[in-house]
């Protein structure tokens, strides 16, 4: 009997203390989508992108060609031209995966591009949210955008047009 009551008095204690604790959430696409900044980055980024993608279609548009015309001579190169062209074909495949790899890569241009457009961007936003948190006593801030397994949350504790004011973009 002793036992009971002790387990239910140390859930009842839990209860409590985890009922005082305050949560709020955050819909990062909506900050994102009212930050001017934000968007801008995001167009520098597809322009950027573009213009690569192009570059490296292009080597790989010549080392098509290469192929092709190697295709239609091979009955009238010797072994040596062949040879040749073989390489030079293989050398421009690779020049275009290497420039592939350089722009797009894990630790590619795009990548660094990405970091330094967005980098700041994400800082402010993360010390607004950590301002207001600190401010109003919240113990976490949940991301509604990326908590997937959230399935309802009352729009009241919802802080995201608190976090865009405090950067300055009321709404």
């Amino acid at each position: 009997m002793k036992k009971g009551i002790l387990i239910l008095l140390a859930l009842f204690t839990m209860s409590v203390t985890a009922g005082a604790q305050k949560f709020a959430l955050i819909d990062m696409e909506y900050i994102l989508e009212n930050i001017p900044a934000y968007e801008r980055a995001n167009a520098q980024l597809e322009q950027v992108s573009r213009q690569w993608q192009s570059e490296v279609e292009k080597i790989s548009e010549e080392a098509k060609t290469l192929y092709k015309n190697y295709q239609s001579q091979i009955a009238s190169l010797s072994e040596t031209q062949r040879g040749k062209k073989e390489e030079e074909i293989v050398a421009k495949e690779k020049a275009a995966a290497e420039l592939r790899r350089k722009y797009f890569g894990p630790e590619g241009e795009l990548y660094k591009k990405r970091e330094s457009l967005m980098q700041p961007i994400q800082d402010e936003i993360y010390n607004a949210v950590k301002d207001i948190a600190t401010r109003n006593g919240y113990a976490a801030v949940v991301d509604r955008a990326s908590a997937s397994s959230l399935i309802f949350a009352s729009p009241d504790i919802d802080i995201s047009n608190e976090v865009l004011a405090k950067l300055g973009y009321s709404n």
